[in-house]
This record gives C-alpha cells, sequence and structure tokens, in this order.
C-alpha cells in the first residue's frame, strides 16, 4: 500500500476518535434533562417505526445527549453513567434546560441491548398509573378505531410539536381516530373544541384499537388551518369576604398578566396537570387578583395561620413565656409538634376537637374552602382518632389531589392575611367585623410579628431585600409547595400568596426559581425607584434545623415581643 493512503487512512482514524471525544465530552457536560409526561417510549432510532428499548415514567429526569437534526427525537442518557439509553419522541417528555444546546445525533442502538435499571422498564413489565383526577371518557366512536390515552397528552392543531396546543387529555380517556399520516408518527383525532373539529396526537401516546392502517391516509405536510382565537388570561379580580371589589388600575392589570405569563413560561399551565394558584393584594389600594382560586390544594404548613388566629382569638391576655415559645416553634421553626400543642390548646385538651374549631372560626370569618380535621403528622405525643369527615366544598377538590383533611384555597388565605393586617395596622377589617370582641390590634401584630421571623432562605422572603419584613408562612408536601405572606415594602404594603402542584413529585428546582422572581416583579412594581435587579442568593444560615431554631428562641427578642401587652410592632 502506497504512503499517502496509509496517511489518509490515520487521518480517517484520527477525525473519528476526535469526534468519539467530541461525543462524550459532550455528554459529560449534558446539563439538559427530560422527564416523561406520564410514560414514553424508548426506540432504537428516531422513528416511531424503530425497535422499542423499553419505557420511562414520570418522577426520573434523564440526560438528554443527542437530538435529532431533522426529527422531534432526543437521545436520552442513564442518569448515573450518562450510557445511551435510547430515543424519545419530544411530545412526550418535559425538558429541562436549552435543548438547543444539546449535541446532534444519529446514533443507531438497534444493535445494543437496553440497558436494565430500576428507572427504565420493558414493555411487559411497565405499568401506568392512571391519577385519580383523571377524567375518563368514552365517546360514541365515528371509526372503528380508538386510542386510550397513556399519560397526560398535549393535543395539536396539526402534526407536530410546533403546531399550537389546543387541548390536553388524561390518562384513560378514550379518543376517535380518523386518519393517520404517512410521514409523520401522528394520528387524527376527532375534537370538537377544534376550530375545524379535528386535532392531532403523538401516535407513540396512545394505545390504539382496532387496524389504524384501515383508516384514510394523510401525506400532506403544509396545512391551511382556521386562525386560532387566543385564549385569555385565567386571570380574576380578587374577592375577599365582606369587601366591595376594587377596580383594577391598567398597571395593577399588566402586573397580574405579567405574573400569568410567568407562571406559563414555567409550565404550570392550568390546562395540565402541573399548575398553580396565586393570590396578589395591594393593601394601600384595595386591588386585588388571583388566579386557580378555584382550585383546593393541601393546607400544607400554611394552614398553620389559621391555627394561629384561632389560638389568638382564644386568648384573653398575653402569652406567658411558655405559650410564646409554642407559638414561636409552630411558626418560625414550624414545628409540627408545638403546632399540635396549639391545637390541643384551642380543643380544650384534644386536638382533633382543635383543629374542628379552626374550622369553625374559618367558616364564621368567612373562608367556605379552607379546612382542617386532623393534627399534623408525625407526632408521638397524640393518641390517633377518627377524625371529622372531608368537607365538601364549592372548590375543584380533586384536580390538585388535596389531602382531605387540610385543604385551602389561595383566596381564602389571602383573606385572611388581610384580616390580621388591617386588625393591626388598617381600618379595622374583615377579622374585626367577624370576631369585634376575640381580636386586638396588638394580638394582630404580634401575629404578624412572630410569622416575620420565619426564615427559611427561599421562596418569597428571596425575591425582596433582606431588611424588609415578610410575614410568611411556608409548606410543602411531595406535589404540592406553597407560601403566603404580607410584605412589608417602602413602597407600600401587599399580600402575596402562590401555591404549585405536580402530581406525585415536585421539584424545588421548579418552584424555587419562579415563585423567588415572581416575587421580585412584584417587589419592583411596588418600589420602581429601588428595584432589585436579581433575587437574594440562598442563606444557608436560615436552614437551621428545628431544635437549633427552637434553641435559637430562648431568651430572644421574639419572645419578649410575643408576651408585650403593649407590642406596636
Amino acid at each position: 500500500m502506497k504512503p499517502f493512503k496509509w496517511m489518509f487512512i490515520l487521518i480517517l482514524l484520527l477525525c473519528a476518535s476526535l469526534a468519539l471525544i467530541t461525543t462524550f465530552s459532550t455528554v459529560a457536560q449534558s446539563s439538559v434533562t427530560a422527564e416523561a409526561v406520564g410514560q414514553a417510549n424508548l426506540r432504537a432510532m428516531p422513528n416511531v417505526e424503530a425497535t422499542m428499548l423499553g419505557q420511562i415514567v414520570a418522577g426520573t429526569r434523564y440526560p438528554v445527549i443527542g437530538r435529532s437534526e431533522f426529527f422531534p427525537w432526543y437521545l436520552l442518557g442513564d442518569p448515573t453513567t450518562n450510557q445511551p439509553l435510547g430515543w424519545v419522541f419530544a411530545d412526550l417528555v418535559t425538558v429541562q434546560g436549552d435543548i438547543n444546546s444539546v449535541a446532534l445525533s444519529t446514533l443507531d442502538l438497534s444493535d445494543v441491548t437496553p440497558v436494565s435499571t430500576p428507572a427504565v422498564s420493558t414493555p411487559a413489565a411497565s405499568q401506568t398509573a392512571v391519577p385519580s383526577t383523571a377524567p375518563i371518557s368514552t365517546p360514541t366512536p365515528t371509526s372503528n378505531v380508538t386510542g386510550t390515552v397513556l399519560g397526560e397528552i398535549n393535543i395539536r392543531y396539526g402534526p407536530g410539536v410546533d403546531f399550537p396546543r389546543i387541548g390536553v387529555a388524561r390518562a384513560g380517556e378514550v379518543l376517535n381516530i380518523t386518519a393517520w399520516h404517512t410521514q409523520l408518527p401522528w394520528v387524527q383525532i376527532d375534537y370538537p373544541l377544534s376550530p375545524n373539529g379535528q386535532a392531532w396526537v403523538a401516535l407513540d401516546l396512545l394505545e390504539i384499537q382496532g387496524d389504524l392502517y384501515a383508516l384514510p391516509s394523510i401525506t400532506q405536510t403544509n396545512f391551511n388551518l382556521p386562525t386560532l382565537t387566543p385564549t385569555p388570561p385565567a386571570i380574576q379580580q380578587g374577592v375577599l369576604p365582606g369587601l366591595t371589589p376594587v377596580p383594577l388600575s391598567p398597571e395593577f392589570s399588566a402586573l397580574a398578566s405579567q405574573l400569568w405569563d410567568m407562571m406559563l413560561a414555567a409550565d404550570f399551565d392550568p390546562a395540565t396537570s402541573h399548575f398553580g394558584a396565586l393570590f396578589l393584594m395591594d393593601l394601600e389600594t384595595g386591588e386585588a387578583i388571583s388566579f386557580g382560586d378555584e382550585y383546593a390544594f393541601s393546607g400544607m404548613s400554611v394552614n398553620k395561620i389559621a391555627i394561629l388566629a384561632e389560638y389568638y382569638r382564644q386568648l384573653d391576655t398575653p402569652p406567658d413565656v411558655q405559650q410564646a415559645h409554642t407559638v414561636a416553634e409552630a411558626m418560625v421553626c414550624s414545628e409540627n409538634i408545638s403546632t399540635n400543642e396549639l391545637l390541643t390548646e384551642v380543643g380544650a385538651g384534644n386536638p382533633y376537637t382543635g383543629a374542628e374549631r379552626v374550622t369553625e372560626f374559618l367558616q364564621q370569618f368567612g373562608a367556605e374552602r379552607t379546612f382542617i380535621y386532623t393534627p399534623y403528622d408525625n407526632d408521638p405525643f397524640i393518641t390517633p382518632q377518627a377524625p371529622h369527615p372531608p368537607l365538601t366544598t364549592g372548590a375543584d377538590q380533586v384536580s390538585a389531589d388535596p389531602d382531605p383533611y387540610n385543604q385551602m384555597t389561595v383566596g381564602e388565605i389571602g383573606a385572611l392575611l388581610n384580616g390580621i393586617y388591617q386588625c393591626g395596622y388598617g381600618d379595622g377589617g374583615a377579622l374585626l367585623e367577624a370576631f369585634p370582641d376575640d381580636f386586638t390590634p396588638t394580638e394582630c401584630r404580634q401575629m404578624l410579628e412572630v410569622m416575620s421571623h420565619n426564615r427559611i432562605g427561599s421562596l418569597i422572603e428571596m425575591g425582596v431585600p433582606e431588611d424588609v419584613p415578610v410575614s410568611h408562612k411556608h409548606g410543602w408536601i411531595n406535589d404540592t409547595h406553597g407560601d403566603a405572606a404580607v410584605v412589608f415594602s417602602p413602597g407600600g404594603a401587599y399580600i402575596f400568596v402562590v401555591v404549585l402542584h405536580n402530581p406525585v413529585w415536585l421539584e424545588f428546582a421548579q418552584t424555587e426559581p419562579l415563585i423567588e422572581e415572581m416575587s421580585r416583579t412584584i417587589y419592583n412594581y411596588f418600589n420602581p425607584d429601588a428595584p432589585m435587579e436579581e433575587v437574594r442568593l440562598y442563606d444557608p444560615d436560615a436552614d437551621a434545623d428545628v431544635a437549633t431554631c427552637n434553641a435559637n428562641l430562648v431568651g430572644s427578642q421574639i419572645i419578649e415581643d410575643l408576651t408585650s401587652s403593649e407590642f406596636e410592632g
């Protein structure tokens, strides 16, 4: 063989080696991840006809280590090793990070044995959980072919992820299929809500019943579709018990629209099961807006605000030192055992009775969709007993899968905070109207004062300067995160309540940046002459454990403030 041929072969080998090094370097550095929307198939190539290697389900994020240049498919890697697992159709996953930063790939895994990991299951062993919130429908077939939805999916105006979403279907719904596309892995369905009565779903999202390919086929790739009418934001004027709604200024309405857009941009969309709710009130003008107030969420620790209020309603004198410690431990350290001690006092020795009395207090105040009927969990000092039957309210008590014994809506928590604020610093307000002889301005200021010492280094407080008082109570469980605050900003005080939900598990990486940025946006609206340039960085000193938090209360100023009969705030 001639020397130049050897040189040519060496150059080719060197280029191939560099390509492999580049590929593996890109994989190792990838920060883009994808999570199944319910359930998704992994295939050997970016093609619906390719061999299926397994399935992934919601709850695990996989690194995106490649993407197809021509088709909406992503190559996923093992979360631990980054080794390729298979290709997934784009509409079957939610992506975190900049997908355009991922390297293009044409990797063919047809000859690769599927990687066995706990997060990937073979089709025979996989199970699709049907959420209890899923509306199951069985329409009258207009064809002999139907598709059962395998997980929460998008229904689109045309056969591709670039077409607008015009609806959402949940696991278990049955869709009538009317045609299939010859070039794209999509099927056409009957959809009366569409302007033309039809819509499209990705084929891999459905379990097909009947002979799909006996239906008419569609080959066109250009569609002359009727123009969609934009869906208006689901923003509502906030209506509080006992108050006449205040007309919204254009500026406040614009702020509401900005917050709505931020929620949607973070994929908290009320058309899906990954959604949220918000309440905002200007305490000077009385303007208030909300969206998602129709949903009941788990009350979490946010409902401790109601427990605190009922506790103070029953007090005839300022708390003594021991009572002040219990109040501070419950509200500052979010101590469940101390919270249950408050319920026990409220219930004359029985925390379950105490919870019922908190609910009676809320109903008398005018909050008919917020309640609590059980003490908080993990308390060895409480003997379990059958609680009061769950309350059926006018809220949507299905979509967010709320705790049946501890529920809240953002508007009613906002109303309660407004009642406490007006009692302490305003002109009386709804709390004093409902309980004219049970609260004093000093007591209401003490409630806000103790909540201002709740420092968690996250959520609403990180969107305002460190020296601005934020009287708030946060709460989170596996599928729901929330925070509710009165913010005493230099440009005016306001109430901000926000709750976010995702079935089964909600990532803090999704909720913290959104809530903190919304908090900063609201703060800057009230303080345009001295805006915050960015949210505050996480403060590790704020994340003290409960024991340390409780110890720090001994001899602190907050105990002195709570026991004072002349506290001015």
